[in-house]
């Protein structure tokens, strides 16, 4: 059997995470490297971020065991810095936060100081964003940033066609603020507009109000074609690692309405840029200005705004730096 290139452990606790490593591998196969992925296996909901943590580290770091006994790679990818926390060897880290940033207090009182080691220790870093990068307790100048690729669906309607008013996704509906989005729907709403609420199941909002739509967990092609006929992309959360949703929605031709919020947010810095007015806490005023006074040119200009997120501009930053620093 010859000799793997690349092996990526994959936390992939979330559909977000699974979909963004398999697009990372992809790239990495792309680049003419042989790439195997190792998944930690699903893990119990818990009470407290601390042992979810030490659940996923277990899980990762025995998946990463069992692919290591089984292959030689010459190089090991850890996806997130909790899927490094209990590594069986050192690595390059792959991450969009960090515990030092997103585990405040006692949510991270075990996993913020061994990230710094495991972060110091790493081979390399692999961020997705220089806010990433900046935010993380280690040395910036040992490090590539690869964001994570973005491409328009194909499926995306002409705004003037567009029969769905806004869209939500609240897979994690604390985290992604639903309830101040619902609450400005309330608020913002006219006539037979509506909002589409995708990615939790029905029976976990009760009584969404006038208006609102649960479609429930939606396949990737369903969801981006459900984006390719919304005017809006509504959300509030007060943290966003990333931002992966918002990007997927301003590649399909969605305006970008969202509260400001800490952390990596790269999809926040194109929302203001596109158009200010529908960036801050009051919602339902943006949502009603997004839908009365769009701006014409807000989405020939997101399309700009995110050349440097497509598959090719990825793919050039693996080719020609990330995969000679892997290999050596």
């Amino acid at each position: 059997m010859s000799r793997l290139d690349v092996l990526v452990v994959s936390l992939g606790s979330t559909q977000g995470l699974r979909a963004s490593d398999e697009a990372f591998a992809t790239l990495l196969r792309n680049a003419g490297a042989t790439v195997g992925v190792a998944r930690a296996a699903p893990q119990r909901q818990v009470r407290t971020l601390a042992l979810t943590d030490l659940l996923w580290a277990r899980a990762s770091a025995a998946a990463a065991r069992s692919a290591l006994a089984a292959q030689q790679p010459r190089s090991i990818v850890y996806s997130t810095t909790t899927a490094a926390l209990l590594w069986p060897e050192p690595g390059a880290i792959r991450f969009d936060a960090s515990s030092a940033e997103n585990r405040p207090g006692r949510h991270g009182i075990w996993q913020r100081p061994l990230e710094r080691r495991r972060l110091a220790e790493a081979s390399l870093l692999i961020p997705t964003s220089q806010a990433a990068l900046l935010a993380s307790p280690a040395a910036a100048d040992d490090a590539v940033i690869v964001p994570i690729p973005v491409a328009a669906s194909g499926s995306a309607q002409p705004s003037g066609e567009r029969e769905i008013a806004a869209v939500t996704y609240a897979s994690d509906p604390e985290k992604k603020g639903l309830e101040r989005v619902l609450a400005a729907w309330a608020q913002a709403r006219r006539g037979d507009e509506r909002l589409v609420v995708a990615g939790l199941d029905a029976n976990r909002v009760p009584n969404p109000g006038a208006g609102v739509e649960l479609v429930g967990r939606l396949n990737p092609t369903e969801y981006r074609e459900l984006l390719g006929r919304s005017k809006l992309f509504v959300c509030a959360p007060r943290r966003e690692d990333y931002g992966i949703a918002q990007l997927e929605a301003l590649a399909d031709g969605c305006q970008l309405v969202t509260t400001e919020a800490a952390g990596g947010y790269e999809a926040l810095t194109l929302a203001r840029q596109l158009d200010d007015r529908l960036v801050g806490d009051n919602q339902a005023a943006a949502i009603r200005i997004a839908l009365d006074d769009p701006l014409p040119d807000y989405s020939p200009r997101a399309a700009e705004l995110l050349q440097p997120y497509t598959p090719a501009a990825v793919q050039q930053i693996v080719d020609e730096q990330l995969l000679t620093r892997l290999l050596g």
